[in-house]
């Protein structure tokens, strides 16, 4: 999965719930909210003022780690 400032919120936790700790630092706590789950990255940055560039990069450096654990155990 690669994380945009389109990705909604409730993709990246149905993908990969440990990437909840990355919202919780930014200071959403609402993650089990329905409305959080629909928000994008973007909005919810704007909303915590939190830069979606950072977060996107590691997000997106999570996953890839993930995903290249994944590969290895194969």
């Amino acid at each position: 999965m690669i994380v945009t400032k389109e990705t909604l919120i409730g993709d990246i936790m149905d993908e990969d719930y440990t990437t909840a700790a990355y919202f919780l630092r930014m200071g959403m706590h609402c993650l089990g909210c329905p409305a959080s789950r629909g928000e994008s990255i973007e909005e919810a940055c704007a909303v915590h003022g939190v830069d979606p560039d950072e977060l996107i990069a590691a997000l997106n450096q999570h996953m890839a780690a993930k995903s290249a654990d994944a590969k290895a155990a194969e």
